[in-house]
């Protein structure tokens, strides 16, 4: 069975985004070993420096990619490229077939994500060129992870 890792900095806040976030992971279950993996966000003052940006991103990128492993890395980053549902779900087909097992799908903190996460990608992607909040762009993922599985599998849910 397949394993999809949504790797997250930070955590959700409020209960309604950790409800939704909780019925697609209980959907996923049919289709993958889906797990969600929520690393500490940097401590950053109010204003921060350019260097202290780029120094709470080379900490956290460190950690995302010590929890990636061997796994497929997409990474959510606004210089992605912009996938239909039903292309991304070929696309998650096609690595299937071609062995890959093991996937871990990256959303970084506010700031982005360290160019040593995004060079070690192997995919990226963007939801739009429009700003979502990260909780948001966390429930969106798992939404269409899931509207994936049910394209690959004929499923009812994808119209």
């Amino acid at each position: 069975m397949m394993t999809v890792s949504l790797i997250c900095v930070g955590k959700l806040k409020e209960k309604y985004w950790r409800d939704a976030c909780a019925e697609y992971e209980k959907r996923l279950a049919a289709f993958c070993r889906f797990r969600i993996v929520e690393l500490p966000e940097s401590r950053l003052p109010d204003n921060p420096s350019a260097a202290q940006i780029e120094s709470a991103l080379a900490e956290e990128g460190k950690k995302i990619l010590e929890t990636v492993g061997n796994a497929y890395l997409a990474a959510l980053c606004i210089e992605g490229k912009e996938l239909s549902s039903e292309e991304l779900a070929a696309s998650l087909q096609t690595l299937s077939v071609q062995g890959t097992s093991s996937f871990a799908f990256c959303i970084g903190s506010s700031f982005g994500l360290s160019p040593e996460v995004k060079q070690a990608a192997r995919m990226r992607l963007s939801f739009s060129r429009m700003t979502f909040p990260h909780q948001l762009a966390r429930v969106m993922l798992c939404e269409q992870l899931y509207r994936a599985f049910q394209i690959n599998t004929n499923g009812k849910y994808h119209k």
